[in-house]
């Protein structure tokens, strides 16, 4: 078991957003759920806490009402071996209601961010050569979605 686990707060829509999580990432499971009682606070049936588990990374789930929301100072982070892996996460990810930011990141529909990133990006702006990194860098920052092939362009001029 991992040692530490984020612990997500929905709007009592944990049951969507299993659902919507687990068809986007191929490896990925439902591990375990609990659900309210008669004690409540939620509706007697409805998932109260889940685990689930994407890309060998646990995650706890609450259905906790509308208290508290998700803010950008905290988001997943997507390493991608590939521009075809971008497109999938990208647009999987803010399909349903999502919302594009700039370099890489996005809300999805529940308003979790995420950062999908290119494995080679570290290389690219934190390169050796400050005047490639800086290209690189502004190419970065001109863009929603990341596009690894204008960011080696942008790095190679």
């Amino acid at each position: 078991m991992q040692k530490i686990t984020p612990f997500l707060w929905f709007n009592d829509n944990a049951d969507e957003a299993i659902k919507f999580y687990t068809s986007v990432f191929k490896n990925s499971k439902l591990i375990n759920a609990s659900y309210y009682g008669d004690a409540g606070p939620g509706p007697k049936g409805t998932i109260m806490t889940a685990t689930i588990e994407l890309e060998g990374q646990r995650f706890m789930l609450l259905n906790g009402g509308p208290i508290f929301k998700f803010t950008e100072a905290i988001s997943l982070f997507i390493s991608c071996k590939n521009q075809e892996e971008i497109d999938y996460y990208w647009n999987k990810l803010i399909e349903g209601g999502g919302q594009p930011s700039q370099c890489g990141w996005l809300k999805d529909k529940f308003g979790l961010s995420w950062q999908v990133v290119p494995e080679i990006l570290g290389e690219l702006i934190g390169g050796k050569d400050p005047r490639r990194a800086n290209n690189a860098m502004q190419a970065m920052l001109k863009m929603s979605k990341l596009d690894i092939k204008k960011l080696k362009e942008a790095y190679d001029q």
